[in-house]
Formats: C-alpha cells, sequence, structure tokens
C-alpha cells in the first residue's frame, strides 16, 4: 500500500531539485566572476582639474577608478599611505596604451596623455605584513 503523504512529500522534492540546481549554477557563475564591482567614476567638480580620494584597501582587496580625460591632456596621480609606503597604484590607459609606467605598482605619475578615453587607475596594498593600508590619492587632469 502506498503512503500519501510520502508520495506528496516526494513529488515537492522533485520540484525543488531543478530549482535547487538553477540558484547553484547561477551562483556558480556570479562567483567565478569574483563579484567584481565597477570602478568608481572619477568626476571633478565644475571649475576644479583636481580630486581627492581617500580609502582603504585590505588583504588582497582593489579599489578601482577610471576618468575620462583626452590627449594632449597631463594626467597627475599622487599616492600616500599608512603605514607609509603600504599602497600604491597601477594605471591602465585606454586600449591599454602604453603610458611608460616603469613599475606595476606606483607612487606618482605625471605624463601628457597619449589617447583620449577612460584612464584605470588600480589601488593595491603593497606589503602583505600589514592588514590594511589608509591611502589618500590626488589626481588631476590639466
Amino acid at each position: 500500500m502506498k503512503n500519501p503523504r510520502l508520495a506528496k512529500l516526494a513529488k515537492g522534492i522533485a520540484t525543488l531539485i531543478p530549482i535547487a540546481l538553477v540558484i547553484l549554477i547561477v551562483c556558480a557563475a556570479a562567483m567565478a566572476q569574483g563579484g567584481k564591482a565597477e570602478p568608481n567614476r572619477i568626476e571633478f567638480r565644475r571649475g576644479t582639474a583636481s580630486t581627492t580620494i581617500n580609502g582603504t584597501v585590505r588583504g588582497n582587496e582593489q579599489a578601482e577608478y577610471v576618468l575620462a580625460a583626452k590627449k594632449g591632456q597631463t594626467l597627475t596621480v599622487k599616492i600616500t599611505s599608512v603605514p607609509a609606503r603600504t599602497a600604491g597604484f597601477d594605471l591602465h590607459g585606454p586600449q591599454d596604451v602604453d603610458l611608460g609606467l616603469e613599475f606595476d605598482t606606483n607612487l606618482s605619475f605625471s605624463r601628457r596623455l597619449p589617447k583620449t578615453g577612460d584612464y584605470l587607475i588600480t589601488v593595491v596594498k603593497l606589503n602583505d605584513a600589514i592588514r590594511a593600508s589608509k591611502y589618500t590619492m590626488t589626481v588631476t587632469v590639466r
């Protein structure tokens, strides 16, 4: 003899399994992308050419910023941190244009820009021996 309660339970479980699989696949795809957020867009207030950004990077975190600039403008980026020299930045131009950076992480940069487009600044912690680095970054476009 068949138990009607057991049959109803089995049918409910059979319905939930495909839903659970879809949720699992969607979550796995999101995790594979690293859950990376969009970079913060740097926009200058009207009449200014410079802005200062304060932040903190912990562990393997990165802070990403993007700004629009034109060919021929001078981009200046300077970063200081507490503890000293524990945060630096990398800079990439549109279509990975060569900006002449000597290192993957830098404390300062100032050059005329070779192309118009978005420039990506990535702030990273330079010292694994510390938990977090508080930084102040000044970005100027003239």
